[in-house]
């Protein structure tokens, strides 16, 4: 067998990625994502972006994400192979250590084209070192689905100090049911958890000023609600509900909140994700209008 090439790729060898085939119905293919365009906006770089050759013709891709002003990847999602062993590879020998964020469509392990794409990938990446961590629903709201009416129950208040949003992070993280929150204070503690989740808001090119702290009538802290925007689209960034108010469906009024704010500032299509397993915020999210569009499955 002709010895396997990996590497990453020199500027002006894209088409040495783009040449192959596609899988559809899964990952970047399922987003509609062009590669090329996204390079041009620095959003796929080449030393970001890894293939496996034999003879010179490719049998496995993987390219890692950030924005443009980024100087390292933030995630891997787009990973796709004609050959099990050179995906392996390929992710072996890229020096990147980020999640892969694999898009799957909703109802993807009923569907005999689509499960096995999924399998070989998590596959791939379990061999290479990686664990699946949780699955998300990704949703996405337009105007066609109705905007929710606010409860009313709420007062919300912006909040310009950032340590007294890290102690908001700290409570709400207590107990969370957030996979991602739950593996970070397991490993580092709830001050390393409320600090990721701030650094990781502030990355985001929305104002600072958007983000709000909802209270009762009487005066007692909820929670926050964060509409905020990503480099594409408008988003629900962040909901959660403090302990000792959970329970009375307060995660619904924020992301009612959060989504007229959104509204309010031109927004005809809001995006939004939440664990799979985390059914309270799911509820919310099919309370508020908010359709699944796809699944994603996030490996550390």
């Amino acid at each position: 067998m002709t010895d396997l090439v990996v590497r990453p790729l020199v500027a002006g060898e894209e088409r040495l990625f783009t040449d192959l085939p596609a899988t559809q119905g899964i990952g970047s293919a399922l987003l509609g994502r062009d590669y090329e365009k996204m390079a041009k906006r620095r959003e796929y770089r080449p030393e970001w972006t890894w293939v496996a050759t034999r003879n010179g013709e490719p049998v496995a891709r993987a390219a890692w994400w950030a924005s443009e002003k980024d100087e390292a990847p933030l995630a891997l999602d787009w990973f796709d192979f004609t050959d099990l062993e050179a995906g392996i590879e390929v992710l072996r020998r890229a020096p990147f250590r980020t999640e892969y964020s694999l898009t799957v469509p909703p109802g993807w392990r009923e569907d005999p084209a689509v499960k096995p794409e999924v399998e070989n990938r998590v596959q791939a990446a379990t061999a290479a070192g990686m664990e699946v961590l949780v699955e998300r629903y990704r949703y996405t709201w337009t105007t066609a689905n109705g905007l929710p009416g606010k409860p009313g129950r709420l007062e919300f208040r912006a909040e310009p100090d950032d340590d007294k949003l890290l102690e908001v992070f700290r409570r709400v993280h207590q107990g969370s049911l957030d996979a991602h929150v739950r593996r970070t204070t397991a490993q580092h503690g709830l001050d390393a958890a409320a600090r990721e989740d701030l650094d990781l808001l502030r990355w985001l090119p929305s104002p600072r000023g958007w983000w709000r702290l909802a209270y009762t009538r009487e005066g007692d802290l909820v929670g926050l609600t964060i509409p905020a925007r990503n480099p594409s689209a408008p988003i629900v960034a962040y909901v959660g509900v403090v302990p000792e108010h959970r329970g009375h469906g307060y995660a619904y009024d924020l992301l009612v909140e959060a989504t007229h704010e959104l509204v309010g500032y031109g927004a005809d299509k809001i995006v939004a994700a939440t664990d799979v397993t985390n059914g309270p915020m799911a509820a919310a999210f099919a309370k508020a209008g908010y359709p699944v569009s796809y699944h994603r499955i996030d490996l550390v």
